[in-house]
C-alpha cells in the first residue's frame, strides 16, 4: 500500500516543493519497502519558513492582534480537523513508524485532547498586579515569545509534535515544525488541519528535512525565539549549545532510564501488567520507558515469572496488523543498535530469560523479541544507558532505602514507577525519587494537563500543563508612578 497524503513542505500557507527539489524516501519498517516520498527541505527552505513565521507574529499582525477567544476557536477547529482525519493519520503513522493501530490511535487521541486543552488557555493568559512601595501601580503582562521551532522525534511523531505546537500557538506564538526525516509524514497533517481551520498564513509551517541541515539551521536562525526539542540527550546538549549563540530559549525533553520499583506488598498481577506495558509498548522506543525493573528479593522470582510469561505471549505484528501488540523497530539500523545492546548484556554477565534476538518466524520487518534480563547490577551498561528498545533489566533489592538508592543512581531522571499498597510508602518514595514524573500503581501515565519533563540529563523545562504556558510566554513588568505631580 502506497501513501497518498500530503508530500510537500507547508510554508506561509502554501504547499511547496523544496527549493532544490530534494526528497526523502520513507520505509515501512514492517515490510522494509518504500512507503512514501516527500519533499526534503534545505537551509534555504528554513529561511523561508522562519521569515513567514516571523512576519506572522510581528506586532500588528493578524495573529498577534486576534482576540484570545478567536485564537482559541481556531485551535478548537484544528482539533476538529485532526479528529476528522484520525483514521487516516493512524494508518499513516502505522506504516511510517511501525506502531500498531492501537498505539497510533492513542497518539492521535492525545493530540486532539492536547489542542482542546490549550484552546481553553488562550483567554486565561493573565498577568498580575504586584504590591510595591509608594503610590505606584505595578503589573505584569504575559506575552508570546515569538517564533518557536519544534524539532520532533521519530518515536511519537504526531503526538509529540502536537504536545509542543498546541501551547505555543495558544500563547500567540508562530511555529516552524521539523519532523524526523525517518518519520516525516504525520506532521504534514498538522499543516492540513491548520489550512482547513483557516489559521493565518505563516502561523504554522511544516518542513521535513534532516537534522544535520534543517534542524541545525533552524536552531541557529536569529529570528527563532524558542526551540522545543525531543530526542536523545547527546543531540539535546548540542542543540542547547547552538542555541546559546543567539541566547535562544530551549525546552528539552531528552533520554530516560526509568525504574519500576515493586515492593513486596504490591499487587503483583497489576505490577507485572504495568511493567510489561511500560517497557514493551511502542517496541520500547520511549524516553519514559520503564526499562529497569527493581524488585524486592522476596518476590523477585514470582514477578520475573509473571513478566516473562507476558513477554513471551506478546504477539508481534506489522504496523497495520490488528492482532499485533508490539510492532517493529523504526529502522534496520536502530534494530541493529538494540541487538548490540542485548549482546552487550550477555557479555556483561546478565542472563536472558525471555527473548534475546530476532523472531525466528519473521522473514521481513525490523522486529525484535521482547527481551528480559535478570542478574543485572546497576553498574552494567544495559542498566545505565538508554537502549530505546524492548529490553528490560531486572535488578534485585533488599529494602526501601536500597531501592531508592538504586533508582536514583542514574544520569537520567525522567519517569519512575512505584508499586505498593501502602500509601505512606508511596508518598515517601515519590518525594525522594529524583524524577520529574512519578506514577504509583500504573506506568506510564500522562495527560495534557499534567507537566511532562525530567531531572538531570533527562531535559530542561516542561511540556504539557500550565508549565508549558510559562515555556512559551515571557513576563513583562510595567511600573506606573500614579502619584506623580505633573503640575
Amino acid at each position: 500500500m502506497r501513501y497518498d497524503g500530503p508530500t510537500q513542505l507547508y510554508i506561509d500557507g502554501e504547499w511547496t516543493p523544496a527549493v532544490d527539489g530534494g526528497t526523502i524516501e520513507t520505509l515501512d519498517p514492517a515490510t522494509e519497502e518504500t512507503y512514501a516520498t516527500v519533499a526534503c527541505a534545505t537551509a534555504k527552505d528554513v529561511s523561508r519558513a522562519v521569515a513567514a513565521a516571523d512576519a506572522a507574529v510581528e506586532r500588528g499582525s493578524e495573529w498577534r492582534t486576534m482576540g484570545p477567544s478567536d485564537r482559541g476557536g481556531l485551535l478548537h477547529a484544528m482539533a476538529d480537523e485532526i479528529e476528522g482525519m484520525a483514521d487516516e493519520i493512524t494508518l499513516v503513522e502505522s506504516h511510517d513508524n511501525g506502531k500498531t493501530p492501537f498505539e497510533a490511535g492513542l497518539d492521535v487521541d492525545m493530540a486532539v485532547d492536547t489542542f482542546r486543552y490549550y484552546a481553553g488557555w488562550t483567554d486565561k493568559l493573565t498577568g498580575e498586579t504586584i504590591p510595591v512601595p509608594g503610590d505606584r501601580l505595578d503589573y505584569t503582562l504575559r506575552e508570546p515569545v515569538g517564533v518557536t521551532a519544534h524539532i520532533a522525534p521519530w518515536n511519537y511523531p504526531f503526538q509529540l509534535a502536537g504536545r509542543s505546537l498546541a501551547p505555543a500557538l495558544a500563547c500567540g506564538n508562530t511555529a516552524v515544525l521539523k519532523p524526523s526525516n525517518t518519520t516525516p509524514l504525520s506532521a504534514l497533517y498538522y499543516a492540513k488541519a491548520a489550512e482547513a481551520a483557516d489559521l493565518p498564513d505563516g502561523v504554522l509551517n511544516v518542513i521535513p528535512g534532516t537534522g544535520s541541515e534543517v534542524g541545525s539551521t533552524l536552531v541557529n536562525e536569529s529570528a527563532v525565539d524558542h526551540v522545543a526539542f525531543t530526542g536523545s540527550t547527546g543531540v539535546g546538549k548540542h542543540i542547547m549549545s547552538e542555541a546559546a549563540d543567539n541566547v535562544t530559549g530551549v525546552t528539552l525533553e531528552l533520554g530516560g532510564k526509568g525504574p519500576n520499583v515493586v515492593f513486596p506488598d504490591a499487587d503483583l498481577e497489576a505490577a507485572s501488567k504495568g511493567v510489561h506495558y511500560g517497557i514493551f509498548m511502542n517496541c520500547g522506543q520511549m524516553c519514559w520507558a520503564g526499562s529497569r525493573l527493581l524488585v524486592h528479593k522476596d518476590i523477585h522470582d514470582e514477578v520475573v515469572d509473571r513478566v516473562v510469561a507476558r513477554a513471551e505471549a506478546t504477539p508481534l505484528g506489522s504496523g497495520i496488523d490488528d492482532d499485533g501488540r508490539m510492532g517493529p523497530a523504526v529502522s534496520e539500523s536502530h534494530r541493529d543498535d538494540v541487538l548490540e545492546y542485548i549482546q552487550l548484556g550477555v557479555d556483561e554477565g546478565a542472563t536472558v530469560v525471555a527473548g534475546g534476538g530476532v523472531p525466528e518466524d519473521t522473514d521481513q520487518g525490523y522486529f525484535i523479541e521482547p527481551t528480559v534480563f535478570t542478574d543485572v547490577t546497576n553498574d552494567m551498561q544495559i542498566a545505565r544507558e538508554e537502549i530505546f528498545g524492548p529490553v528490560l533489566s531486572v535488578i534485585e533489592f533488599s529494602n526501601f532505602e536500597e531501592a531508592l538508592e538504586i533508582a536514583n543512581d542514574s544520569p537520567f531522571g525522567l519517569s519512575a514507577g512505584v508499586w505498593t499498597t501502602d500509601i505512606d510508602k508511596a508518598h515517601a518514595a515519590a518525594s525522594r525519587l529524583d524524577y520529574g514524573m512519578i506514577s504509583v500503581n500504573e506506568y506510564p501515565q500522562t495527560f495534557p494537563q499534567t507537566p511532562f519533563g525530567g531531572y538531570k540529563e533527562s531535559g530542561l523545562g516542561r511540556e504539557q500543563g500550565m508549565e508549558a504556558i510559562r515555556e512559551y510566554t515571557q513576563a513583562k513588568n510595567v511600573n506606573i508612578n500614579v502619584g506623580l505631580d505633573t503640575q
